[in-house]
């Protein structure tokens, strides 16, 4: 499963609750790479491959939206799709609940305030 994760701070735009739309994006070698906030992506220009290095791999955990590296996460099958997860038992029971709902939450095709962003709170300036 894939979800927009910023190339330059290495957070998932979910967790942040900045939608595709609202993410700076920023195209480089022919590919367009969204951030979390404009800041990132002038600080990425200075030295992408740098920053296309030490996030590439990243996956982000679908119930708790934790961010990690693959050697640090685990993993469950669904519906014969192998899911990496932060590893807590909560967060494999929670998605198994409803899949369905974290699949398309992580892939950004619902609206998702955020784990920031849950009390009506932002990491963006308004």
């Amino acid at each position: 499963m894939k979800t927009l994760i910023c190339p330059r701070c290495g957070c998932s735009l979910v967790r942040l609750g900045v939608s595709k739309e609202e993410s700076a994006a920023y195209t480089y070698n022919g590919e367009e790479y969204r951030f979390c906030c404009q800041g990132c992506a002038d600080l990425f220009v200075t030295d992408p491959e740098t920053h296309l290095q030490r996030t590439k791999d990243m996956v982000v955990c679908p119930t708790c939206l934790a961010e990690k590296l693959p050697q640090s996460t685990f993993a469950f099958e669904h519906a014969g799709q192998e899911i990496p997860y932060c590893g807590c038992p909560l967060c494999q029971e929670g998605f198994e609940k409803d899949p369905d709902y974290y699949i398309k939450r992580l892939a950004g095709t619902i609206p998702s305030e955020g784990v920031v962003g849950h009390d009506g709170g932002s990491v963006r300036p308004q």
